[in-house]
């Protein structure tokens, strides 16, 4: 199972959602004061990891999109770094590798 099979079958919503599910069963799992949850299987904790890579991808990809709403909504690069918890260079540096790697 990779991110890119489970990108065809999840939106951000449902891939945090399944994600979260099996996150949980897995804390419940592994504190037995909890009530004894199944532990994940293999094929689970694979998924869980793969879901974890689509979700970050997904929210980089998101992130992206808000910076250039924001730019285009009239943000300076120093409060777009604010907003994202960085300086202004490391978010125009960090936007302008993300349209970098999707040109052809």
């Amino acid at each position: 199972m990779s991110p890119d099979q489970l990108e065809r079958e999840h939106t951000l919503r449902t891939a945090v959602a399944r994600f979260d599910e099996l996150r949980t069963q897995d804390s419940l799992a592994s504190d037995d004061d909890l009530g004894g949850a199944a532990a994940l299987t293999g094929e689970e904790a694979l998924e869980m990891l793969a879901l974890g890579e689509l979700i970050a991808r997904k929210a980089g990809y998101g992130r992206q999109l808000g910076v250039r709403s924001a730019r285009r909504a009239g943000a300076s690069w120093t409060d777009i770094g604010r907003a994202l918890g960085s300086s202004k260079q490391a978010a125009w540096e960090t936007h302008n590798r993300w349209l970098d790697e999707r040109r052809p």
